[in-house]
């Protein structure tokens, strides 16, 4: 699936409009009673535009997967490429950089700074990347606020805010550089089950306008709302399908 050149490095598949590019990806780690592997084999491509939900019992390798395609964790053998970019081959300095305009990601328990406003912090990904000039980025983050429709408290600390206005904050951030791939590691394991589905419909919407959106969860009546779900268990994807109509 993947084409070698003459320098025998592997480059990205023929997968139509693929953003994530996974090939043969384990993951193993030493532990005091011996290598442990997380992730066996994983094959993955994952087209612009996509919804999927990634779902699998506790310590199935989920978290690996997510951890490796955003960089915060490498593979042991394999190969990724992710937004165009060979991620298994950047060091630290390249892959920051990529990070910083590629991905968007979204947690559980928002990780808002909480000495910064609902504004500031959704420009602080600006400012570390250098995106956007200074006189751009305060009225980028208020455009990214009003899609989550949370514009109105831009100037309020996160504590001043429910869980779910919270959340809307952090995908706001997430969205922060206009990256074209979005992820979210159980982003509603933190919120009731209304406000939860109020964040999906959010997610749906942004695939609907062409952003990738990965998003974990334990969840099942949530995975049911993306357009693909994979299944993992002990580090192998055990299930990939699509809604019905779908690609």
């Amino acid at each position: 699936m993947f084409n070698s050149n003459r320098n025998n490095t592997l480059q990205p598949s023929t997968v139509p409009d693929a953003l994530i590019d996974i090939h043969q990806v384990t993951k193993t780690y030493e532990t005091s009673g011996g290598p442990c592997r997380a992730l066996k084999s994983i094959d993955l491509h994952v087209r612009e535009g996509e919804f999927v939900a990634v779902v699998g019992k506790s310590g199935s390798g989920k978290s690996t997967l997510i951890n490796m395609i955003t960089g915060i964790d490498r593979p042991s053998t394999g190969e990724m490429w992710v937004v165009n970019a060979p991620i298994h081959a950047y060091n630290e300095n390249q892959l920051a950089i990529w990070r910083g305009k590629s991905v968007g990601v979204v947690f559980q328990f928002f990780q808002l700074l909480p000495t910064l406003t609902v504004l500031e912090n959704v420009m602080l990904p600006m400012d570390l990347s250098g995106c956007y000039h200074n006189g751009d980025r305060e009225r980028n983050a208020l455009q990214r606020l009003a899609a989550v429709d949370i514009a109105e408290q831009a100037h309020k600390l996160p504590a001043n805010l429910s869980g779910g206005q919270q959340q809307r904050v952090a995908i706001a951030r997430a969205l922060a550089n206009d990256p074209p791939l979005i992820v979210a590691d159980e982003p509603t394991g933190n919120l009731d089950s209304n406000t939860a589905l109020a964040v999906v419909s959010l997610f749906e919407e942004l695939a609907r306008r062409g952003k990738t959106v990965l998003m974990v969860t334990h969840d099942p009546d949530l995975a049911q709302r993306a357009n693909r779900l994979v299944r993992i268990a002990d580090g192998q994807i055990v299930e990939d399908s699509a809604k019905r109509g779908r690609k």
